[in-house]
């Protein structure tokens, strides 16, 4: 259930442009100040998790790993990545919630 919830609610985040997919381009948007959280999936490398934690930290912006693959995510959203910046403070709550929510069920 609550993979069906997360990958359509990032499919529709996709469509709404609210997103930017990938280390490079969420590191770019994050510098220009448009980040508000960052979703990373429960493969993604240790190095890049810490890379991502590391400067999300030092911008104040909160990090939301995900219980998706990369293959999964990918599938939501059209493109296969690890990293992905949410651009919109509402998408970004309700994927939190969601996560946490699952975590609070196990």
């Amino acid at each position: 259930m609550l993979y069906q919830k997360l990958t359509g609610l990032l499919s529709i985040c996709r469509k709404a442009g609210r997103m930017e997919i990938g280390f490079a381009p969420m590191l770019e948007a994050l510098k220009a100040g448009k980040i508000c959280g960052v979703i990373v999936t429960e493969d993604v490398s240790p190095k890049t998790h810490k890379e991502v934690c590391y400067h999300c930290e030092r911008a104040g912006i909160p990090v939301c790993p995900v219980p998706l693959s990369q293959m999964q995510l990918g599938a939501a959203i059209g493109r296969k990545a690890a990293v992905v910046g949410l651009t919109d403070d509402g998408f970004f709550d309700r994927i939190r919630t969601l996560c946490e929510t699952q975590c609070a069920g196990d």
